[in-house]
């Protein structure tokens, strides 16, 4: 080692040469001036010095680098367009929907004439389309309202996210403050030309409602002393009123119908009750400028039973249903945006109609049918063929099923997961059939290990009938004659996968080893 590293370099080494005679400082320079046949200027000696570097490079660190993603760039992609498969997007038509819509902008045509539209509640499955309607409808709304000048606007929330009457109300009132000061800075830019205008030839002011110069200035002021008087809601700390006040005058501020879109709405109720849109029904008899209709979409269509009853007969003024797709049905839409999504004949034929039938299984989900479309061209691609085929559809409908269990694997409450984690190392332990009694065995010693709560078996009992629901276990009832009735337990998931899952959480990741819970409670 001593004497490799203390050795000088082989004077035949080109990288060598050129950088000791470029670190003189002259050397380099006088070659190059004085060899008529070699091209003259600094830039091209440093190009042969860098040249010679890196052909003089042995780690494999950087031929990895360079070569990270030309593989994968040298097949042709598959996908022309893959945003038309994802959720988000709102198509220009929506196929075997046109009743719902057509029912939609029925009620929503009043708001064109400046009155107020009858409040809607849309109900349907996850998949059914009741989003991307109402978002088409609205976008088509807005619109039509811009062409016939009437001020008409669509806001939507999510309800899923912004779950709490003041996190709704914040939202709202700050797109509509947001809106409120664009309006004064376009009013004030066309005051101020006319003022302009007015400057040099005052007949400018003829035809406008200003008599004077003085008039206009006047107007300009007043716009910027209601723009300075406009305050961001925060996302916390205010009182409800107030936030609600702050949303009121907000959307009052000048003459409008405005329709709320409420997406997930069931989520607000379960989360912060009916106060909400108790509140937003009947905002209308207090306003002087402008009018408001709430347009709620949601899965669940018993939610109504729990409002007051109220907010009940005001919000439901209109409702609109949304049946499940057929696979027929399925078939059209996956045809229509494949048609955008993919190249040339990239689909196999039997790719649509596998991707229909799985998703029709699934309550005629189209939001799962996309995806398994889209998965599986994602799948072909990392293949590098050029079509997607019967094989990428079922490899992408296991990829789901398995990314849909780790979600909802991820997100149970810690004692569902130490429920699981019991099941789990009873399987992994040999045990079949397994009763309610043994799993809630196992789960008391998971609980004495990481401190947690030890609830009672009856308890533990309605965790396991929840993870049954959520099919990822499943528990079936059976008679043990003259010894009365036992749930048998399965894993309807993939054990491994689901154990790491669990593994993740912080709680239970504390566990240092478990088996020997497992063997000592068969030993006993």
């Amino acid at each position: 080692m001593t004497d490799e590293s203390n050795n000088p370099a082989p004077a035949s080494d080109p990288s060598t040469t050129e950088t000791s005679n470029d670190a003189d400082g002259s050397d380099g320079q006088l070659d190059a001036e004085t060899d008529p046949g070699t091209s003259t200027g600094p830039s091209d000696l440093d190009d042969v010095i860098l040249d010679n570097l890196d052909a003089g490079s042995d780690d494999p660190s950087d031929e990895a680098s360079r070569g990270l993603f030309d593989d994968l760039l040298e097949g042709e992609p598959i996908f022309e367009n893959k945003e038309v498969l994802r959720p988000s997007y709102t198509p220009h038509k929506l196929p075997h929907r046109e009743e719902q819509i057509n029912n939609m902008a029925t009620i929503l045509v009043t708001a064109l004439r400046g009155d107020t539209p009858s409040n809607i509640l849309i109900y349907g499955k996850t998949g059914t389309g009741k989003t991307a309607s109402a978002k088409f409808v609205s976008e088509e709304l807005e619109t039509t309202s811009q062409k016939y000048e009437v001020p008409c606007e669509v806001e939507y929330i999510n309800c899923e996210v912004t779950d709490t009457q003041y996190r709704v109300l914040a939202q709202l009132a700050n797109k509509f403050i947001d809106k409120n000061a664009q309006l004064i800075d376009d009013r004030i830019a066309e005051l101020e030309e006319l003022q302009s205008q007015a400057r040099e030839n005052t007949a400018a002011l003829e035809e406008t409602a200003f008599g004077s110069l003085d008039n206009v200035e006047a107007e300009i002021e007043s716009l910027e002393a209601d723009k300075s008087e406009f305050e961001e809601v925060p996302m916390t700390g205010w009182p409800t009123d107030r936030v609600y006040s702050s949303f009121f005058d907000a959307v009052d501020y000048h003459e409008r119908v405005v329709v709320i879109m409420l997406d997930e709405i069931d989520k607000l109720v379960e989360k912060s009750g009916d106060d909400t849109l108790y509140n937003l029904s009947r905002m209308n008899s207090e306003l002087e400028n402008s009018r408001v209709s709430i347009m709620g979409i949601s899965n669940d269509l018993k939610f109504t039973d729990f409002l007051d009853p109220r907010v009940k007969s005001s919000l439901g003024e209109e409702e609109i249903v949304f049946p499940p797709y057929d696979a027929n049905q399925l078939r059209d839409i996956l045809q229509a945006r494949s048609d955008v999504a993919f190249k040339g004949d990239a689909l196999t034929e039997d790719v649509i109609p596998l991707c229909a039938a799985f998703a029709a299984q699934e309550h005629g989900d189209a939001r799962r049918a996309l995806d398994l479309l889209r998965t599986a061209g994602e799948l072909a691609e990392r293949d590098q063929t050029d079509n997607v085929l019967e094989d990428h559809v079922r490899q992408a409908q296991e990829k789901i099923e398995l990314d849909r269990v780790v979600e909802v694997v991820r997100t149970l409450p810690t004692q569902s997961k130490i429920v699981l984690f019991a099941i789990i190392l009873l399987e992994k332990n040999g045990v079949h059939n397994i009763n309610t009694g043994e799993v809630f065995n196992i789960y008391k010693n998971l609980c004495e290990e990481i401190d947690a709560d030890i609830l009672t078996q009856r308890r533990v009992t309605d965790l396991i009938s929840e993870l049954d629901m959520l099919g990822i276990v499943n528990a079936v009832v059976v008679s043990k004659g003259r010894y009365g009735r036992t749930k048998e337990i399965s894993l309807s998931v993939p054990t491994e996968e689901t154990e790491a899952v669990l593994l993740s959480d912080s709680r239970l990741g504390d566990i240092d080893d478990v088996q020997p819970f497992v063997q000592a409670r068969f030993d006993n």
